[in-house]
């Protein structure tokens, strides 16, 4: 599933392509992953110019005058982009053509995806009730700890589920633990005080860290399921970064979490 750091890098790296660019064509595959939200048309959006691109959370936001295309990738979904006269394929949803500044395309071979058409943010389903973003100014540490103590359940859990922040999910939980130190499936409730500012810092630190390394080392089809240089996160067997000890790994609900025995002990809960 595409996160917070693949998010926020595509935002900096769509801004200039595409930023007051007008919108030439929309053509629809399959219509399933766009949900109109208007009493108009889709195509009431051809002619209208990119004025802003925004991320919140794990969902794109790109405006175009008075209207949202809101997309939630979900655990597959991504953008590719198509040469001038390229055929779509048979996961391919729909295409937004920019005169010049050329296509971009929504692929989703699960289809499990979600692009919105509103002039309403508040119909989007989640956006209103969104927890605070993991990077915004909003989220000091005094209102993480405050979310944090109505949240009893498993530590990586609270996390993916956002609960506290908006943005993490299954990859960026492990690296966001490994780097505080911190036992995946350890109880968020019993976290002692050191433990939570350290969580905080952690992600305040691993999360900008990574959009970094994204801008300087993703490939230019830009696939929001790139996964090289995480520290933890699907290196199962590999030796830990710090300690050389192999990374564990343990499959919860057909979701893998990675972390180092030594660097981040617990009780083993799982089997």
């Amino acid at each position: 599933m595409p996160e917070l750091p693949e998010l926020e890098a595509l935002v900096l790296r769509l801004r200039p392509r595409l930023l007051g660019q007008t919108l030439t064509n929309l053509e629809v595959h399959r219509p399933v992953v766009l949900r109109n939200l208007l009493a108009e048309p889709e195509d009431v959006l051809v002619g209208r110019r990119v004025t802003d691109i925004q991320r919140r959370g794990k969902l794109l936001l790109l405006q175009l005058k008075d209207l949202w295309l809101v997309t939630h990738f979900m655990l597959a979904g991504t953008l590719v982009w198509p040469e001038e006269g390229e055929l779509p394929r048979s996961r391919d949803y729909y295409t937004l053509s920019f005169g010049n500044a050329g296509a971009i395309r929504y692929y989703d071979p699960r289809g499990m995806g979600k692009t919105y058409l509103t002039r309403d943010l508040a119909l989007v389903p989640g956006l209103a009730q969104m927890a605070p973003d993991a990077l915004s100014e909003e989220l000091t540490l005094d209102v993480f700890l405050q979310r944090l103590r109505s949240c009893p359940g498993e530590i990586k859990g609270v996390l993916t589920h956002e609960r506290v922040a908006a943005g993490i999910g299954n990859a960026y939980a492990d690296e966001i633990l490994f780097c505080a130190g911190i036992y995946p499936f350890a109880k968020a409730n019993r976290l002692t005080p050191a433990q939570k500012e350290q969580l905080y810092g952690a992600m305040r630190s691993v999360l900008p860290d990574r959009v970094s390394f994204l801008l300087e080392h993703w490939p230019p089809d830009m696939d929001l399921h790139w996964r090289e240089g995480l520290q933890v996160h699907r290196r199962r067997g590999e030796p830990c970064p710090r300690c050389g000890t192999p990374i564990s790994e343990i499959n919860v609900a057909k979701r893998p979490t990675n972390f180092c025995r030594n660097c981040q002990p617990g009780l083993l809960i799982r089997n």
